[in-house]
């Protein structure tokens, strides 16, 4: 059984850091970290330090995109709510919002370097799914993004304010974070033993397959989630966003056989 132990890390000059928080930053760095492993064990040809000069406009970017993601899809609430919007330390921001605003950056960036966008991104993709393995903890410590209630050996209790109207009456719920956690686990794993295996593939096959990969855990896990922060008929957005990144991974596969050198 899990249960969230706390939510504040530790204080400074009276002023609470959330584990949130912490475990955001503990997940930015990994992801910078492994990236630079990935570079200059796997690729030679990747400037390390044109990786560290990009990271600041990417994480920039990245958690802004994330944050104005969520609060797109819950404009409802934050409209009346405007003090609430940078408030990510109380949790509510999106990877998907995350991954466009690290294309957007990457776009602008590398096109403006004159820089092999897609070599680069499928660098920086190991990072990224690593920092989400590490990053979906942050959840835990704020008891959100669980799942349907459940009985099983590694259920979740969740406190009563934090429960849904519709199952209050229930205290064990699927610990969705920790199976999106191993399921990025899951994604590196198999796209570091393609990097391994294949030396001479194309470039750009890592990133676009992150995308398949990533996205059909993310349908399937999204299926049993209480918190969908938006759904179009009976459909989390969640889930139409996979499926729309699922087809352009494949779409992205077939043009990167076809069109960049291996």
């Amino acid at each position: 059984m899990f249960q969230s132990p706390f939510v504040n890390a530790f204080s400074i000059g009276g002023y609470e850091v959330k584990m949130y928080g912490v475990v955001m930053f503990c997940a930015i760095l990994l992801g910078v970290l492994v990236s630079d492993f990935i570079a200059k064990r796997y690729y030679k040809t990747v400037d390390s330090d044109v990786l560290f000069d990009f990271y600041p406009l990417m994480i920039f970017s990245g958690i802004v995109f994330a944050r104005l993601y969520y609060v797109i899809l819950n404009f409802d609430y934050y409209i009346n709510h405007l003090v609430e919007i940078p408030a990510i330390w109380h949790g509510g921001i999106s990877i998907h919002g995350a991954i466009l605003g690290g294309i957007l950056a990457g776009l602008f960036y590398f096109k403006k370097n004159h820089l092999p966008i897609l070599k680069y991104a499928d660098v920086i993709t190991f990072g990224l799914v690593a920092a989400q393995a590490l990053g979906r903890w942050g959840n835990f410590f704020n008891s959100e993004a669980f799942g349907t209630p459940c009985n099983l050996p590694w259920k979740l209790y969740i406190a009563p304010q934090y429960r849904p109207l519709e199952y209050c009456s229930y205290s064990y719920f699927h610990p969705t974070f920790l199976y999106e956690s191993i399921w990025c686990i899951l994604v590196f794993v198999v796209l570091f033993l393609f990097l391994f295996k294949f030396k001479n593939y194309h470039s750009g096959m890592v990133f676009f397959g992150y995308f398949i990969l990533y996205s059909i855990g993310r349908f399937l896990i999204e299926g049993i989630r209480t918190d969908s922060v938006l759904n179009i008929g009976v459909v989390p957005i969640a889930q139409i966003v996979s499926v729309l990144l699922f087809i352009i991974g494949i779409v992205g596969l077939i043009y990167c056989y076809k069109k960049m050198p291996a």
